[in-house]
């Protein structure tokens, strides 16, 4: 994001956990395929590095959000999926909500004169 400026890319804090959440409202995924739904629907703006990425999934699954359980990726590796709870959905879409009317709110300022 704005590589032209310098600038890194950096989720606004907070971010990352609804980005995650919505990735796994579509099915249970492994890592890697969370980080390539966040990458690809964002048109390669957004990119989720591991140190970020795996300390927000244990965040998540110890707050109940998210379970997990072990199986084999497409590549034949042994793989961590994720997938969301009832209560990571009922918190995605309080977020989702959030996030609607927060960045709204930053678009009205930001087309001020």
């Amino acid at each position: 994001m704005g590589d032209k400026y310098g600038l890194r890319g950096d989720l606004v804090q907070g971010t990352l956990d609804m980005l995650i959440l919505k990735a796994l409202a579509r099915g249970s995924l492994h890592e890697h395929a969370i980080t390539e739904f966040i990458q690809q629907s964002s048109d390669d703006i957004l990119r989720v590095e591991e140190g970020a990425l795996y300390p927000a999934l244990h965040r998540l699954e110890l707050r109940g959000l998210l379970g997990a359980e072990w199986g084999v990726s497409e590549n034949n590796r042994r793989a961590k999926y994720y997938s969301l709870t009832a209560a990571g959905r009922k918190y995605l879409a309080e977020e989702s909500s959030n996030w609607t009317r927060l960045s709204g709110a930053v678009s009205r300022v930001m087309r001020t004169a």
